[in-house]
């Protein structure tokens, strides 16, 4: 059973893993220094915890503890008003309850792409924590076997990636490259045939390129796309056709999520 400890006000210093949720770099800072992402809502707690996260402690209200004793093992809950809840979080917090997780070692990107592995998307530099979490939720729903993510890209675990990605990035296996520069060069030793996503529309089409037992799917920056040399280092740059009409009305290009979830489709229909 969980240790439940009532606080009754915000600034109670047991409370520091909760503080600064809306403000990134802090949020970055203390989560690097303690070792810890914060989980939002009954059913991201229950999938970080079914991925062997270990819970650190949980801040909900009484309305909500019932149905998380079960999950929490023997963690300390704070139990709070909604009134301190919102206080401390600087929200209101609609899903009820707060958990901060311990993080645990990343897989090596080698460890990744094991055995069985055959549909990987790999990203470079993408900053918008959003973005990431929404492309973790395609990669789950159209089966991509990983996600490997350059040294820049956001951070899966930080709050509002989980949360977009709704408990998504618990269900694909990632890792992180430790090397820009050589990074694809692991992925192509592992014998992945390097697809760069463009949107140049002299690409060939994502549905008409012919893919390989191993794929790597390449998405780049939201401005940017991706940078040359990761295009000049793919086998083969690809797009997703444009309409004429879009064509004429400026529309060149979908944004990266959209651009993600079409690719995902055909990059899994191309097994």
């Amino acid at each position: 059973m969980p240790e439940i400890v009532c606080v009754e006000d915000s600034a109670d210093p047991r409370l520091r893993d909760y503080l600064h949720l809306r403000e990134v770099e802090l949020r970055k800072s203390l989560e690097a220094e303690f070792g810890l992402f914060v989980a939002e809502g009954e059913k991201v707690i229950r999938r970080a915890v079914g991925a062997g996260y270990p819970v650190r402690s949980v801040l909900t209200t009484e309305r909500w503890l019932a149905g998380l004793v079960d999950v929490v093992g023997d963690a300390r809950v704070y139990l709070v008003s909604p009134e301190v809840m919102e206080g401390i979080a600087g929200f209101a917090v609609h899903r009820g309850a707060l958990a901060s997780m311990g993080r645990v070692a990343l897989p090596s990107v080698h460890s990744v792409l094991g055995d069985g592995v055959r549909r990987v998307v790999v990203l470079e530099d993408l900053v918008d924590h959003g973005n990431v979490g929404a492309v973790f939720r395609c990669a789950a729903a159209l089966g991509v076997d990983a996600v490997v993510l350059s040294p820049r890209c956001a951070d899966p675990l930080y709050r509002r990636s989980i949360k977009v990605a709704m408990g998504a990035v618990f269900a694909v296996p990632y890792a992180r490259m430790t090397n820009w520069h050589h990074g694809l060069g692991e992925l192509r030793a592992a014998g992945f045939q390097l697809l760069a996503l463009t949107p140049d529309q002299d690409a060939v089409p994502m549905g008409e390129v012919v893919m390989k037992e191993r794929v790597a799917l390449l998405l780049g920056s939201e401005g940017d796309g991706l940078s040359s040399r990761w295009l000049h280092a793919a086998d083969q740059a690809v797009c997703i056709p444009m309409s004429p009409k879009a064509m004429d009305l400026g529309v060149d290009s979908l944004n990266v999520v959209a651009a993600a979830a079409i690719a995902c489709h055909g990059l899994v229909g191309g097994r």
